[in-house]
């Protein structure tokens, strides 16, 4: 298929990680070419509500034809491509706040939407191809209920609202070396931000040139 421009988005500093690898991994892909399309990285404030405010913002502004968006969740080892955005926040559970104080408890993020937006990203395509570039990743079935889901469901609630021809998807990242590192986080997996860069690219990729998923099977033996 053919797509010119593509949002990239990731996180800063946010509750308890100090180096963001979605920041890192956006500065590092931003005004890169892939596959003929125009990579725009953003870093959006880490806050609830806040963070769906700027990519709607972005995505009425600059008109993409694909938005990628990526955040970070500690304890997995592998990207993980999600599949699925629930209508639920509940932070208060992990004892985490954003960057403004905010932590929601048991909270729908649109009132009267639906329960759940499925990606409309080929993921499994995303995932053959980030192994086929030597990075370890899977399909994820549960984007936890924090900002990363938050922001997921809300961007694909505005696609979806005012029936935009984009494609969305999100991307986990594991945590960075440096920040693993400390013994604090002893024994967690971390990934560097080359590696991850790799296996950004590649699925992003595959995101390009697969607008419908293909339909073989995609093993996995991630349970988190």
């Amino acid at each position: 298929m053919s797509a010119n421009t593509i949002l990239l988005t990731g996180f800063g500093p946010y509750a308890n990680v100090s180096v963001n690898p979605a920041q890192t991994v956006t500065e590092a892909l931003d005004g890169e070419t892939i596959a003929g399309a125009k990579l725009h990285g953003h870093i959006l404030p880490g806050g609830f509500f806040k963070c769906i405010e700027a990519i709607t913002a972005l995505i009425d502004e600059m008109k993409p034809d694909l938005v990628v968006m990526m955040g970070e969740y500690s304890g997995r080892s592998m990207l993980t491509v999600e599949r699925i955005a629930q209508n639920f926040d509940d932070a208060t559970r992990y004892g985490l706040e954003d960057n403004f104080g905010y932590s929601p408890t048991n909270e729908k993020i649109v009132e009267d939407g639906p329960v759940a937006y499925w990606s409309n990203a080929p993921i499994r395509a995303m995932v053959k191809a980030m192994r086929a570039a030597n990075v370890p990743a899977d399909i994820s079935d549960a984007a936890g209920t924090l900002c990363c889901n938050h922001l997921m469901y809300g961007a694909l609630h505005h696609i979806n609202s005012n029936g935009l021809p984009i494609r969305a998807a999100w991307i986990h990242l594991p945590t960075l070396p440096e920040v693993a590192a400390h013994v604090d986080h002893l024994n967690m997996p971390s990934m560097s931000t080359e590696t991850s860069v790799t296996g950004v690219r590649a699925g992003i990729q595959a995101m390009v040139e697969n607008e419908k998923d293909i339909q073989e099977v995609s093993p996995s033996r991630f349970q988190i």
